[in-house]
Formats: C-alpha cells, structure tokens, sequence
C-alpha cells in the first residue's frame, strides 16, 4: 500500500544488503509474516499455567492446613514489599525504553533497558538475601516447600529477563539493528517482562500480603 512502512525483522540489517537484496527482504517478510510475537504468547501462556498450578496447590494446601503459615515460619514483609515496588516500577522504565526507540531514540533504549536490567538484578539481589536470613529451609514444612518453588522459579523467570534485556542492548550495538521501525526484539522483552511483573504480584499478594490476615 503507497505510503505504508514495512517492519523487517531485527535480524536483517539492510545497511550491508544491495538496493535489489533489500527488496527481495522486504517482499518476503510481506508474503511469510513475522510470527516472533505470536510464539512468545503462546509461551507465556504455557508459563501462566505453570504458575496457575502452583497457586492453585498452594490454595489447597492452605485450605487443607489449620495454621498457616505453620508455627516457627514467620513471613518478613518489609524486604518483599521493597522488592516488589523495584519490580513493578521497572515495568514503567522498560516501557519509556519501548518508547524511545519508536521515536528512533536508540541511545534513550539502551538507557532504560539498561536501569530495567539493574532493577531485575537488584530484586533477585534482596531474594538471596531473604533466603539466607529467613531462618527455614525448604523442608521445613508444607509452605517453606511452597514459598522456596514458586518464589524460586519466578526468580529463575527475572533471570532469564535480564539475559533477554542485556541482549538487546548488545545487539542494539549494530548501526540500523534496531529504528523506530525495526523493534520487535525490543518489544518481545518488554512483554516478557510485563509478564514476570504480574506473575509477582499475585505471588507477593498470596505469599505475603494474605499470610499475615
């Protein structure tokens, strides 16, 4: 359609391509379009019922149990909440990430991206230091098990979201890899962290917030 603009995807940088290569890029990304998102959402999808069935074991083994959580397990509030308001606030930084580079502002990305990797190393920072200084192990009893798995591998989860993050701003590196209309890559990581931002907040508000009421 005249006037439109097509998004080619990151991986081609048409800087080092002929006129002619360039075209034969665009028309094939027209006839075989970019799936990179759509996988992405069916793999948190995937993930979201993983999750899904860890907060619903945990549930039933609260229902199930008289005292919860059980004597000698006490949950500390103070490091959590200041965790989660790390966590959430990143959510707002990568997103003026997102904005910068559609405003063809690679330099302000790369900024943004990199507090929001900071951030993300910052949380599973004070998770560590939790986990050394709670004073029960996994095997103490039914929720120290349930605490350790679910905070555990949301915490592999932020992990692997700063990989995906530092990795943008190392392929961001490129002249032309990433424009205001080469950004799917940068997208993708956003959207995995948007996720890992919300599977945390039902985690603290089961984990922590309901156990103390």
């Amino acid at each position: 359609m005249q006037g439109s603009t097509i998004d080619v995807p990151d991986n081609i940088d048409n800087s080092s391509l002929p006129p002619e290569a360039t075209a034969d890029a665009a028309k094939n990304h027209e006839e075989h379009k970019d799936l990179r998102v759509f996988g992405l959402l069916t793999f948190l999808a995937s993930e979201s019922l993983m999750f899904g069935g860890f907060f619903a074991a945990y549930l039933l083994l609260r229902g199930a149990t008289e005292v919860w959580p059980p004597e000698g397990t006490e949950v500390e509030l103070l490091l959590p909440t200041i965790n989660t308001i790390i966590l959430v606030s990143s959510s707002f930084v990568i997103h003026m990430g997102d904005t910068a580079v559609k405003k063809n502002d690679v330099k302000g990305m790369r900024l943004w991206y990199a507090v929001t990797a900071l951030m993300g190393i910052i949380f599973l920072g004070g998770q560590a230091y939790e986990y050394l200084t709670l004073g029960y192990g996994l095997t103490e009893n039914v929720f120290a098990n349930c605490f350790y798995l679910m905070t555990g591998f949301h915490g592999l989860h932020v992990l692997i979201g700063v990989c995906l993050i530092l990795g943008v701003i190392w392929r961001s590196r490129r002249e032309g890899h990433y424009s205001n209309v080469k950004h799917t890559g940068i997208e993708m990581a956003e959207i995995y962290w948007h996720f890992v931002d919300i599977i945390w907040i039902i985690l603290f508000t089961l984990l922590y917030i309901l156990t103390l009421f």
